[in-house]
């Protein structure tokens, strides 16, 4: 039986890593970029800030705290 080298390892790693440094900061971006674009374009959103800005404000938030609590789980259970 041959013996895989961990250099798929490596490369997934280091494909998480360009992600995480490049592609989150971007991703932020646009959506920064839309929220000033739907504040800019719609009076509703304008009208209602507070509402708009805690719906802007919690939906990334809801996002990373899943993704954390889900990656806690994975690694309490692997032990």
């Amino acid at each position: 039986m041959a013996i895989e080298p961990q250099n798929k390892t490596i490369e997934n790693s280091n494909k998480q890593l360009i992600f995480i440094v490049l592609g989150l900061p971007i991703l932020g971006l646009v959506y920064c970029g839309l929220g000033i674009a739907g504040m800019a374009s719609f009076a509703v959103i304008r009208e209602h800030a507070l509402l708009s800005g805690t719906l802007f404000i919690l939906i990334p938030f809801t996002i990373a705290a899943s993704i954390w609590i889900r990656a806690s789980a994975q690694a309490y259970r692997q032990g």
